[in-house]
């Protein structure tokens, strides 16, 4: 397995580790309801080095990535990253991914599991054009830090110069520097629901980095905690965020998958026409929430039926530590996909009545 620069930290502070996509990384440290209540309510930091960082530089860069992803990156301003998905001839969802402009550059983030596969899909497209791309993952460390106390890092001691306000950084937006001779980028995005952001540098000074942010507490700044890959999840779903190899995969497209809005069908992608047919006709299937009675939890795969006649399957399922109710995310015919319609989901021998319910199941408190 691949192992991020951060493999011994967590080994010694005693988190359980996990194969993940390849990697060995930290699944729970403390346990994962804490791990989730603390970014909730305060901040915690994670690993994400064995995401997939991929550099795309040369005059061909911009429109080797305007036919790959869904997304129309040529109105993405220098500073600016967004959303997107990489499809296949078919509309079906390779990966989804973050792209970022910078003024001489392109940075793609990809999921670990699907790094290799987006290397060999972009070097084919990169193949006798003006473009390379260099993959900086290995060399690299990726740490976010998510919750309604990670902005007020920057306004104690974290050396880095941003605004006097640091949410003057809006979402998905980013800036480079340098601080002790170390370059970085600092994004401002998240896989939680909470506000936060995600520094990338190089691994040789990811270690310290971590050190400083779990420290912060004993400085007088907001007391930031590990966290692993099991609250990460609880915390995308209660956030209605999908996960590649549940809610994404390749036989899926993005408009049954809910995800329409980072989707530009005025301009010519893989996988372009037959995601066009799905909107102009309708998906026969709609991404949904659930809400489940009880608290037994809907599992990857289980059936939910309106009596006996099978109407979908559940993607994603947890017992919500925030909101004390077992939810879901489930694929529904479309035409039972509606907040409010009853139905059902099978849990082995027995069944789980369950309520449709609009995405996402939690929304984070505006000030």
């Amino acid at each position: 397995m691949n192992k991020t620069c951060l493999n011994e930290i967590h080994h010694r502070t005693g988190a359980k580790m996990i194969d993940f996509g390849g990697w060995e990384m930290p699944v729970i440290y403390t346990g994962i309801i804490d791990e989730h209540n603390h970014t909730r309510t305060a901040a915690s930091a994670f690993d994400v080095s064995h995401m997939g960082r991929l550099e795309l530089r040369g005059a061909a860069a911009e429109s080797v990535l305007q036919q790959a992803c869904t997304r129309n990156v040529a109105k993405l301003a220098v500073g600016r990253c967004g959303y997107a998905h990489v499809c296949n001839s078919g509309g079906g969802i390779l990966d989804d991914v973050i792209v970022s402009r910078y003024a001489d550059h392109w940075l793609v983030v990809c999921n670990a599991g699907n790094r290799e596969k987006i290397v060999r899909h972009l070097q084919a497209l990169l193949k006798g054009r003006d473009a390379i791309m260099t993959d900086h993952t290995l060399d690299t460390c990726m740490i976010a830090v998510q919750g309604p106390a990670a902005m007020n890092l920057f306004e104690h001691d974290l050396p880095i110069d941003l605004p006097s306000d640091p949410r003057a950084l809006k979402r998905y937006a980013f800036l480079s520097g340098s601080t002790f001779g170390v370059e970085y980028s600092l994004f401002r995005t998240g896989y939680t629901g909470e506000d936060g952001f995600e520094i990338v540098l190089p691994a040789k000074a990811g270690a310290l980095l971590w050190q400083f942010l779990v420290h912060s507490g004993e400085r007088g700044g907001p007391v930031v905690k590990p966290a692993g890959l099991g609250a990460r999840d609880t915390l995308r779903l209660e956030a209605g965020m999908p996960l590649y190899g549940h809610e994404l995969h390749e036989n899926i497209d993005p408009i049954s998958a809910g995800c329409q809005w980072c989707v530009d069908l005025t301009k010519d992608f893989i996988g372009a026409e037959p995601i066009r047919r799905v909107a102009e006709s309708g998906p026969s299937q709609k991404l949904a929430g659930l809400v489940l009675e009880g608290r037994r939890i809907a599992r990857q795969g289980a059936a939910v039926r309106d009596g006996d006649a099978c109407i979908g399957e559940v993607t994603s399922g947890t017992q919500s530590p925030t909101l004390g109710k077992s939810i879901a995310m489930a694929y529904l015919d479309a035409s039972q996909a509606i907040a409010g319609t009853r139905i059902a989901v099978d849990l082995g021998a027995a069944r789980a009545d369950a309520t449709a319910v609009a995405l996402p199941f939690y929304k984070r408190p505006t000030a």
